[in-house]
């Protein structure tokens, strides 16, 4: 297979770019397109971090929450690679890439934790399986099998133990400072806008593609 040779044109989309001064409804017009399309997963973006001997790490997580006061929201165990890393480092970039859309969204900003009120309730809303995994599972630690894990679940099952949100668990919200909005376009000349704030406001200029 000779990779250099798969290649796409881009530009399918005709709907007429307008970019107002504030990024977030452009955000949540680009989401909710997304997931009308429908795309699947459309929420799920790639966290970037570095941890303290800087070097980075990415994996998929799913946006949970959203808004220009409140950041934007994941949920993951503490002890995790990635809460280690925001941990020694508390910035980070995500990435939003729908392919059906041909858009892409860059965001970079400084993350902290959320209320625990708030990842208690986020918590106690998910399905009971997924409560039960993230009660046993060490996240990103070194397990002997997948059959202990089931094990252990089988066990807290059975012990009729109330499923509550550990200390270690909870959400993270990530406010930006830079967000990057990118369309496709014809002969790779495609439409980039950032968005940097300053202050309490937002400034944009377009970037070369």
């Amino acid at each position: 297979m000779n990779l250099s040779d798969l290649r796409r044109d881009f530009g399918q989309q005709n709907e007429r770019l307008i970019w107002p001064e504030n990024p977030f409804p452009l955000f949540e017009k680009w989401l909710n397109d997304a997931i009308e399309k429908p795309v699947q997963e459309a929420n799920a973006l790639i966290l970037s971090t570095v941890g303290k001997d800087l070097k980075p790490s990415s994996r998929v997580v799913l946006l949970k929450e959203f808004s220009e006061a409140e950041g934007f929201v994941f949920y993951t165990d503490y002890n995790s690679h990635k809460g280690q890393d925001l941990k020694n480092n508390p910035y980070a970039a995500i990435i939003f890439y729908w392919n059906l859309l041909e858009r892409q969204i860059r965001i970079e900003g400084k993350v902290g934790k959320i209320s625990r009120k708030r990842s208690k309730a986020y918590f106690n809303s998910r399905p009971l399986e997924s409560r039960l995994s993230a009660y046993v599972s060490p996240q990103s630690q070194p397990i002997e099998s997948l059959e202990n894990l089931q094990q252990l679940r089988e066990d807290l099952i059975n012990s009729e133990q109330e499923i509550t949100c550990p200390e270690h668990w909870g959400g993270y919200a990530l406010f930006p400072s830079k967000i990057e909005f990118w369309q496709g376009g014809a002969n790779r000349l495609h439409h980039r806008m950032e968005y940097t704030q300053t202050g309490d406001k937002w400034m944009k200029q377009m970037l070369a593609p």
